[in-house]
């Protein structure tokens, strides 16, 4: 085989630090724009980019020569430095530590990109926790070891 051919599709999941770091509903828009930029400027694709004030969703392809938590790493770094600058109120906005990965199969990618366009619908009747431990347990995750070690509770 002369070439190869990578297509690793990925939805990624993280939070703000704190409930008092949240991003301005009248933002998120230029926030989802913004993370768009900082992936095709790593050569990956967003597919979309989406959540709540609280919380993120991503589904983009993954560049062939970055690693996953570098991805991850830089586009929580560059989109947080860009977030303060937007305005004093988010002086002190950061990114939590963790995040969700989860992989995409080809055939599965409009479902999940629907499912990250209806966040504000979705986030009436369940929490980002809820929501992220609905996906662990979905992947095989223990939830209930997940949650103590994050002290965490539902």
């Amino acid at each position: 085989m002369g070439s190869s051919f990578i297509n690793i599709n990925v939805h990624l999941i993280f939070h703000t630090k704190s409930k008092g770091s949240t991003i301005r509903e009248g933002d998120l828009s230029r926030v989802f724009h913004y993370i768009g930029g900082s992936i095709r400027s790593m050569s990956g694709y967003s597919y979309k980019v989406g959540g709540r004030p609280d919380h993120i969703h991503i589904l983009a392809s993954l560049p062939a020569t970055v690693r996953l938590s570098d991805f991850v790493r830089d586009i929580k770094s560059n989109t947080s430095k860009w977030i303060k600058g937007i305005d004093s109120y988010y002086r002190d906005f950061s990114w939590q530590e963790g995040y969700g990965a989860f992989s995409v199969s080809e055939s599965n990618k409009d479902a999940v990109i629907n499912y990250i366009a209806n966040q504000e619908e979705h986030h009436r009747t369940h929490t980002a926790l809820e929501e992220f431990c609905q996906f662990l347990k979905k992947h095989g995750a223990d939830v209930e070891e997940w949650l103590r070690r994050n002290n965490e509770s539902i």
